[in-house]
């Protein structure tokens, strides 16, 4: 690959690639609320830096592969699970929150990468995550809205802005770096 050189599909594939494999160790960081059929995970943590990182395409392209490999089987979401059952069950709808999510915060980012954009687009991801994973966990558990909020994503909301300023932090730094090997383009 020629320096400079750095939308290449080729190292686009591999950077999701190994963006979806981040997902899955990061989903097993995983722990149950006695009050939510959702647990405290860290795969927000990736989804942030998967769009941050390689922008809303291609950022949602690895957390689809990421979704596709656990609906087939693979035992990448939670607690070592998978299969279509989690897809359509109660937290499916964070799974598709994460795609629609990824996309936005990259898309954010491919317009201006400062620190309030990454951020702007980071809260951008979480909602849309928190609204496709509540209107799930509603029409599947007959939760009320408000009990579905208050065990979908009230308890979510102090660990993600956690997630939100780590991320923001490592992004920038690894971007920065990427960027000096060649391996993106300038922010």
């Amino acid at each position: 690959m020629k320096k400079g050189n750095t939308n290449t599909p080729t190292r686009n594939l591999i950077l999701s690639g190994l963006f979806a494999a981040l997902l899955a160790l990061l989903a097993q960081i995983s722990i149950p609320l006695p009050f939510s059929p959702v647990p405290v995970t860290g795969q927000m943590f990736g989804i942030f830096l998967a769009g941050a990182l390689l922008g809303g395409r291609w950022g949602a392209i690895s957390i689809l592969v990421y979704v596709l490999l656990g609906a087939t089987g693979f035992p990448v979401f939670h607690h070592g699970q998978g299969g279509l059952h989690i897809i359509l069950g109660p937290t499916g709808g964070y799974l598709w929150g994460f795609v629609l999510g990824g996309y936005l915060l990259g898309k954010v980012v491919e317009e201006k990468c400062g620190l309030g954009n990454l951020i702007a687009g980071m809260i951008l991801c979480l909602i849309a995550t928190y609204t496709l994973g509540i209107l799930q966990l509603v029409l599947l558990t007959g939760l009320h809205f408000k009990a579905a909020l208050l065990a979908g994503v009230v308890p979510f909301i102090l660990p993600d802005i956690i997630k939100v300023v780590a991320a923001s932090v490592l992004s920038r730094a690894v971007k920065n770096r990427l960027f000096k090997a060649g391996l993106l383009p300038a922010p």
